[in-house]
């Protein structure tokens, strides 16, 4: 049985590498915060707006505790998800969890580049962004870090880089 929990900060490339893999591995593929989204019936951002960052970690624990009891699987979870409750003991104790660590700079490219809205970034101006980004990722570190594998992702900006992080990564596990 394998379960690949991959998580790292907002940008990261979480879901790109997580579809990615997915595809090489032939195992199903769920981005925590779609599965949020299917299950409630609402987009995380509705639920940040009506529950608050509170409500809406209660129900991603929840639902990461759904997700992460299925079998040959890989996950994507939110940024923020290792960092509240006892998630990132739980996840280890789930399966192989790898930390996607990138640069602020590089997260800040990505998100400039992203299609949809993150809820904590919104009404921000690009400096406050690059500010948010430093400020909390050193912050999220100390959890992040606590994953049992690390892989750099700095430079999966292309397809070619993305195959060869796919490669990297299944030797990393040994899969």
């Amino acid at each position: 049985m394998t379960r690949i929990i991959l998580l790292g900060y907002m940008g990261a490339g979480k879901t790109t590498l997580g579809k990615a893999l997915s595809d090489s591995l032939g195992l199903p593929f769920y981005d925590l915060d779609w599965y949020i989204e299917s299950r409630m019936h609402k987009t995380v951002k509705a639920i940040f707006d009506t529950q608050g960052e509170e409500g809406f970690r209660r129900i991603e624990r929840n639902m990461l505790h759904e997700v992460a009891e299925f079998e040959n699987v890989i996950v994507s979870c939110g940024g923020g998800t290792p960092c509240f409750f006892d998630n990132m003991s739980y996840m280890n104790a789930q399966g192989h969890t790898v930390y996607l660590k990138a640069s602020p700079e590089v997260l800040h490219e990505h998100l400039k580049m992203g299609r949809t809205v993150r809820p904590l970034l919104l009404n921000k101006t690009p400096e406050e962004v690059k500010t948010f980004i430093s400020t909390q990722l050193k912050e999220r570190e100390r959890y992040y870090s606590m994953a049992r594998h690390t892989l750099d992702v700095n430079l999966l900006d292309n397809r070619s880089k993305i195959k060869l992080t796919v490669n990297t990564l299944r030797e990393m596990l040994g899969i």
